[in-house]
């Protein structure tokens, strides 16, 4: 579905991240892909999985810096002069600010937490604007907590919902272009992102018992929804949030005779 497609996958951790099942299906499905990650630490533990896909050493980006954004397209423009597709796959909030009561959010801990995980799709996009090819994707990773209130998600379900109404406003502006923005709105998955939220596992188990296919989500089923948005099945598809969660966000209640 992506042979002769290249592109870049940013915020891979280690193999549970969803940037990675992303990366790994992507290439599986005949793309090029490189990686790119926030610092030394992530490039180092990564970098075993960049030789998986044989693409070059991480590239090192600091979405927070303007001038790290620009270094790293920089370098990702020679290996590869045109993108055909983007993943942005970032998100961060400090962990104070995910376990207290949301109004006592600090205004830091607030704009920092938009900053990375919402206003860096705009930056990245900005920078990747020159290399993207006509009918080009990017693609962005949000959850149900952008649009219903969700326990301990907090100050991220607030920078969720500005990334998804950014989707939007993105696809307005590039859409002339022929580049589509999309986002996939995932199910909980245990992730090193995902740790840091409180309750985390009882809310994948208690997910995975309710849900219409009763089970929990797995990687593998972001990979998969994301190489069709990448790819040029999804030609008209654009602005758009598409729920990988086994279906839990159609649910008003459930059956508690089943429980």
């Amino acid at each position: 579905m992506l042979e002769g497609k290249q592109g870049v996958v940013f915020g891979a951790a280690n193999k549970n991240s969803l940037a990675w099942h992303i990366a790994q299906q992507a290439h599986n499905a005949g793309a090029r892909v490189a990686l790119a990650v926030a610092n030394e630490r992530f490039q180092e533990r990564v970098a075993p999985l960049a030789e998986e896909l044989a693409a070059p050493a991480p590239i090192l980006c600091d979405v927070t810096s303007d001038q790290s954004i620009a270094a790293a397209f920089a370098e990702l423009g020679r290996h590869m002069p045109r993108l055909d597709f983007l993943v942005h796959s970032i998100a961060f909030a400090n962990k104070e600010d995910l376990e207290r009561p949301f109004y006592q959010v600090s205004r830091d801990g607030f704009l920092l937490a938009q900053n990375v995980s919402a206003f860096s799709l705009v930056a990245l996009a900005r920078a990747a604007e020159p290399l993207l090819a006509p009918g080009a994707s990017l693609l962005t990773l949000s959850y149900i907590g952008a649009v219903r209130s969700v326990p301990q998600y907090n100050v991220m379900g607030v920078a969720k919902a500005a990334l998804e109404a950014s989707v939007r406003y993105l696809a307005a502006d590039l859409g002339p272009r022929g580049v589509r923005v999309n986002a996939i709105s995932a199910g909980p998955i245990r992730t090193l992102s995902s740790a840091g939220i409180k309750g985390v596992r009882d809310m994948i188990d208690y997910q995975a018992q309710v849900n219409p296919l009763r089970r929990a989500i797995v990687g593998e089923d972001v990979g998969k929804a994301a190489v069709f948005l990448l790819s040029d099945y999804a030609s008209g598809v654009t602005g758009d949030i598409l729920y990988v969660d086994c279906g839990y966000h159609i649910l008003g209640a459930y059956d508690v005779r089943e429980g």
